[in-house]
């Protein structure tokens, strides 16, 4: 059997990352957790306190409650109480991935997630994903061999963007987390010529990116929610941003005008993907002539993307069938609440009736050759 690699493992930031690693003239306005006037436990962005989540960070990582819990607790959750060793100390994450099986991981931010939208002001959203990627690339140096770093770019500053993803790839980051969602790139599409210098620089840098859910006070379909069920519409949502960013992408001519650009479509399932392919090659060859492509959309998928499966679905093997085994992998997702221990059983489990050379390839090589990690 191959290496298991993780393409989408979590840290659960400590919580004064940042006053410790931004640049001194932002300091003042650091990423902090603190408590309100009420005393209950808030973050706050540029000293503003994001609503969400009061008196509830612990759900940012919570692996260790029960599911069942999340959403009916009895009392404050703090950040402390859903932060396992694992998800801020290299030491303790290399046990935890020996005893689930992960021979190496992917790591992304958490508290990076939730903060842009949250802040306007370009120069404040670059101190803080350069404060982020200096203190991963220093956990992940603990064992460069097993944690491989992510860097968090906001293209809310285009040329802060530029510069801070060449200092991350000097610094050991192999690939590059982007939110999917338009307020983080205030309001400019992903095509927009204020991103051609970013999406050049990465395309050379050969780091692939990768949209992840994010957390918001409003996605993009609040206005469709029904109170009874809003937490449900909320968290299964999630995952529209993400995919709407990949289709964006593609039907943008994104991946035309740059051939070598790779990216991962993270944490919003797969089991959609080989329906939304054929659906794609479908209406484009009813839309030809006004598209800004010379390919299906399917075949840029092939050439440059890949995506990323949960543990807990039920198609993975049929999917890796239809659209072959070179461009699927997984994701464990610790620490996060909606994560569980013995996602590698699960996933082999999943994979087990495919030839042993594409249970090879989803397990873990997919990753190590997308991502250049011999």
């Amino acid at each position: 059997m191959g290496r298991v690699v993780d393409a989408d493992g979590h840290v659960l930031e400590p919580a004064d990352t940042w006053e410790k690693y931004i640049d001194p003239a932002y300091r003042d306005r650091a990423i902090r957790i603190a408590r309100d006037e009420t005393g209950l436990e808030r973050l706050y962005f540029d000293n503003e306190p994001m609503q969400l989540l009061r008196g509830n960070l612990g759900t940012l990582g919570g692996i260790d409650l029960e599911p069942a819990k999340f959403g009916a607790l009895e009392r404050e959750y703090t950040y402390a109480d859903g932060s396992p060793p694992g998800s801020y100390d290299p030491a303790a994450r290399l046990e935890v991935m020996d005893q689930e099986g992960i021979d190496r991981v992917l790591l992304y931010p958490t508290i990076g997630i939730c903060w842009e939208g949250n802040v306007d002001d370009p120069g404040l959203a670059t101190a803080y994903t350069r404060a982020y990627n200096r203190w991963i690339a220093d956990f992940c140096r603990h064992d460069p061999n097993r944690l491989y770093p992510v860097a968090h770019i906001s293209l809310i500053d285009p040329e802060g963007a530029v510069e801070e993803v060449v200092r991350a790839r000097k610094d050991g980051c192999v690939g590059v987390y982007l939110s999917p969602d338009a307020p983080a790139r205030n309001g400019r599409l992903l095509s927009d010529p204020a991103h051609a210098r970013f999406w050049e620089t990465v395309q050379d840098l050969d780091m692939p990116i990768g949209f992840h859910v994010v957390v918001r006070e409003q996605n993009a379909f609040h206005h469709m929610s029904d109170p009874v069920g809003n937490g449900l519409f909320f968290f299964a949502f999630l995952a529209i941003d993400v995919m709407a960013a990949f289709t964006a992408m593609i039907s943008a001519g994104m991946f035309e005008t740059y051939p070598r650009l790779k990216c991962s479509v993270l944490e919003a399932g797969g089991n959609w993907i080989s329906a939304w392919l054929d659906r794609l090659d479908h209406k484009y060859e009813v839309m030809r002539s006004l598209m800004p492509l010379t390919m299906k959309p399917s075949e840029y998928f092939y050439r440059q993307c890949l995506i990323s499966m949960d543990p807990d679905e039920g198609m993975t093997a049929e999917v890796v069938r239809h659209i072959g085994a070179d461009y699927v992998t997984w994701a464990s997702d610790y620490p996060h609440i909606d994560a569980s221990y013995g996602v590698v059983a699960e996933m082999k489990e999943s994979v087990a009736s495919l030839p042993r050379d594409a249970q090879d390839k989803v397990l873990g090589e997919n990753v190590l050759r997308f991502y250049g990690l011999t």
